[in-house]
Formats: structure tokens, sequence, C-alpha cells
């Protein structure tokens, strides 16, 4: 299995090298890994150079994680990709053990798998809303993201006939693709954790936004509105933003954000309006 590994990176020359060595240790070696540093100020250029020469290393003026991972899958040569965020690592096995599952299941284009979680340098267990499952998974992807990137391999195809991340999300790019993807493709899902996901640092993004669903509520609309999502589908998508919607104007009324609230409500209004007309 020809597999190109892609690592975006922004100002992580502190993570990164655990990153690309769980990669280069693996048992299963990748064709090529290609490190996208979207404008790093710190040394990451010098640390890729000197320690990872084998590394294809592009540079690019800071645009986000979702116009790094683009970059590297535009440069990328492989049939199939996988993605590591710069501050997660791999387990030896994690590509073997995907391209194995992956040959045993002819037609699959997706495979991801469980994680373990390290918050703070202390392993913690997630929580229920975060449980992984395999197949056709898109009213489970709804609530929250239920695949890590870090954990993906995917058949470079999804791309041609989904698209890319959406650059204009600043956060839940992810969200949005798995959306894209989970509405017309089966996931297949491997149950043994083959990634570490380390969190609790500032430079998550999470820390960065306040109020994901702003940003899940965009990847929403965007699948609520394909022509070809199910009707199944695209009710529980509504049912999800009304529900997003609500939460929102309710947190924005107690930071005394009316007219932000009032937009949100306005938006819980159309969409249950329009519930009540398919159901007519």
């Amino acid at each position: 299995m020809n597999i190109s590994v892609i690592i975006p990176t922004h100002n992580r020359a502190h993570s990164i090298s655990r990153a690309i060595e769980s990669v280069l240790q693996q048992s299963l070696p990748a064709a090529e890994i290609i490190i996208v540093d979207d404008g790093s100020s710190d040394n990451t250029a010098a640390l890729i150079h000197g320690h990872f020469p084998g590394c294809r290393y592009l540079h690019q003026k800071n645009q986000g994680v979702s116009s790094a991972r683009n970059h590297g899958i535009r440069a990328a040569s492989g049939e199939w990709l996988a993605f590591l965020d710069s501050d997660d690592e791999w387990m030896p096995e994690k590509l073997a053990t995907q391209a194995t599952a992956l040959k045993h299941n002819p037609g699959m284009r997706l495979c991801h798998t469980e994680e373990i979680w390290i918050r703070n340098g202390k392993r913690v267990n997630p929580m229920k809303k975060h449980a992984k499952k395999g197949g056709w998974i898109f009213q489970h992807c709804l609530p929250l993201c239920a695949i890590s990137p870090s954990s993906v391999i995917l058949h470079r195809s999804l791309f041609q006939t989904i698209g890319l991340f959406d650059e204009s999300l600043l956060a839940c790019e992810d969200y949005d693709l798995w959306l894209r993807i989970c509405a017309f493709y089966p996931t297949l899902f491997i149950k043994k954790p083959q990634i570490i996901k380390y969190g609790g640092h500032e430079d998550q993004l999470s820390r960065q936004h306040w109020g994901m669903d702003r940003f899940r509520i965009q990847a929403l609309e965007k699948i609520i509105a394909h022509p070809q999502l199910s009707s199944a589908d695209r009710q529980a998508a509504t049912e999800m933003l009304i529900k997003k919607a609500g939460i929102l104007a309710q947190g924005a009324i107690k930071r005394g954000k009316q007219t932000q609230a009032d937009a949100y409500l306005a938006m819980q209004r159309r969409y249950q309006q329009r519930t009540q007309e398919r159901c007519q």
C-alpha cells in the first residue's frame, strides 16, 4: 500500500519530533512523510532540515490547519493518505494494522482507529459521547467530531468527489469533512488504539475559539443543503442544528450578547419551520 503521511504544524518544534519518530518507527513504512509548516516562527524549519532530512518540508504563510492539510494533499504522491497532528503520535503497528484491514475489506475508502488520550501528562478515559465506531456513521458524527484526524487513512479519490478541507472554517474543519464523507461512504474502524492523542496545551484550537458549535453549525448548514443527502440524514442533521443553535443562543444571552442570541434564535426558528413544512 502506497501511503503518504501529512503532518501539518505551526510552532510545535517542541513536539513534532515525537510525531515524526512515530512515523519512522512504523512496521509498514510510509512512502513519504510531508511536513507542512503553516508559517511557524520557531525553529521548526531548522529542526526538520537538521534531524529529518528524509521528510519533504513544505512552508507556507500562516493560513490555518485546513490550508496546511490541503497543501499536503495536493503535494502527496500516495494513493492513500494518512494525517498526523504534530502533537500526537502513532503506535508502531498503526499503518500495518490499517493496511491489513483495508485489504480484507475491499471497497472501503476510510479507516480510523481507537485512541489513547493523554491530558496534561496523565491518561484519561474518553466520555461515552466520544465513542468511536465504524459502518454508516453519519448520524453518529452529528453531535461531535467522531473521527480523529491522526487516526485516519483514506483513499485520495475521496477528495476528488467530496472536496478538500474547508479553509473558511477556523475550527471543526475535521467535523465538516467527516460529515461530507460519512453521508455517502461507510467507514472501517479498528477497535485497538493505534494513536496517542495529547491534549491540555494552550495552542489547541478548542482553546483558541469559544463556542465550537458555531463552526459545527456552519458545517451542518452545508450538509443539509446537499441535494443528495438522504431525507433521514437531513432530518437528523436539521434536528442537531436546531439543538446547537438553541445552546449557542442561551450562551449568548448569559454573556449579554443579545444580538448574537437573536441571530441564533432566528436560525433555530427558520429550520424548525422547514422541518414542519417537510412533515406536512
